[in-house]
C-alpha cells in the first residue's frame, strides 16, 4: 500500500513538473533561480528525447509500482502511458520531441528578452 501511495505521490510531481517545463518560462523571466531550474529541466528533456532515455520520476514510479505489485508496472515512458491515455491518442515520438524542441526554443527568446531587458 505505501508503496501505491508514493507511486502515485510520484506521478503527482511528474505531471506537476511537465507543467513547469511547459509554463516555467513565465516565472523564470522574472527570477533567475526558477530561470536556471527551468532551462536545466528543459536542457535535460531535450537530451533524454534525442537519446531515448526515460525521465528518472518514470523508473522510480514503475519501480514502485513493481514494489507494490509486480503486475501493476508498465514499459515505456509517463507520457505514454498517461498522457496518451488521457487524449485517446498514440502520438509518435517524433511530434513529443517537436513540441519538446519548441518549447525550448519560445522558451529560450523569453528568457534572452528578459535577460538583455536586465542588462540595458
Amino acid at each position: 500500500m505505501i508503496y501505491g501511495m508514493a507511486a502515485d505521490a510520484v506521478v503527482c510531481i511528474h505531471l506537476g513538473w511537465i507543467v513547469f517545463l511547459i509554463t516555467g518560462a513565465y516565472w523564470g523571466r522574472k527570477n533567475r533561480a526558477v530561470m536556471a531550474i527551468h532551462a536545466a529541466g528543459l536542457f535535460f528533456a531535450v537530451i533524454s528525447q534525442v537519446f531515448g532515455w526515460y525521465c528518472p520520476l518514470t523508473d522510480l514510479e514503475v519501480w514502485l509500482r513493481e514494489k507494490q505489485n509486480p503486475l501493476a508496472a508498465y514499459p515505456g515512458s509517463f507520457i505514454a502511458h498517461y498522457a496518451e491515455k488521457l487524449v485517446y491518442l498514440e502520438v509518435p515520438p517524433l511530434i513529443v520531441f517537436s513540441l519538446t524542441l519548441a518549447i525550448a526554443a519560445f522558451t529560450t527568446l523569453i528568457y534572452l528578452k528578459a535577460l538583455t531587458k536586465k542588462i540595458a
